[in-house]
């Protein structure tokens, strides 16, 4: 019934580097996913941490506004991609006068949560539209 998104944008984080993160999680429980990002060795798994936690958090918030209930245990991670941000160029110089540029990549993360009972329903919308144009 709730779905809950949370981004970030110019993360200082490459784009392939953040999407190895992602991937651990995509499908999983948010508990789980939480758990995994707590353990995990790359350094991109702090603010994807943090950002799931985030869209739990908004996802408490959104059901509290509509007054219905949500239990954290049923959040699950229903999408998860990374995009490519701004690059920032920089110089070094080299020998003999030469310079050597330096990308700095960013990131920008985004995090859906949904509860199951609201992919079942927007999985038979998309169910019915294909019925009808066949």
């Amino acid at each position: 019934m709730v779905e809950a998104v949370a981004r970030v944008r110019h993360i200082r984080v490459t784009p392939m580097k953040a999407r190895r993160v992602v991937n651990l999680i995509r499908g999983k429980q948010a508990q789980e996913a939480l758990a995994i990002l707590k353990f995990a060795p790359q350094s991109a798994s702090e603010p994807v941490y943090k950002l799931v936690a985030a869209a739990i958090a908004n996802a408490r918030v959104k059901a509290d506004a509509s007054n219905s209930y949500l239990d954290e245990q049923d959040l699950y991670v229903a999408k998860a991609f990374v995009d490519e941000g701004t690059t920032l160029k920089r110089f070094q110089p080299r020998a003999q006068g030469r310079a050597f540029q330096i990308l700095k990549r960013t990131s920008h993360i985004t995090i859906v949560l949904a509860t199951p009972d609201e992919t079942v329903a927007a999985g038979s919308k998309k169910s019915a539209q294909k019925a009808r144009t066949n």
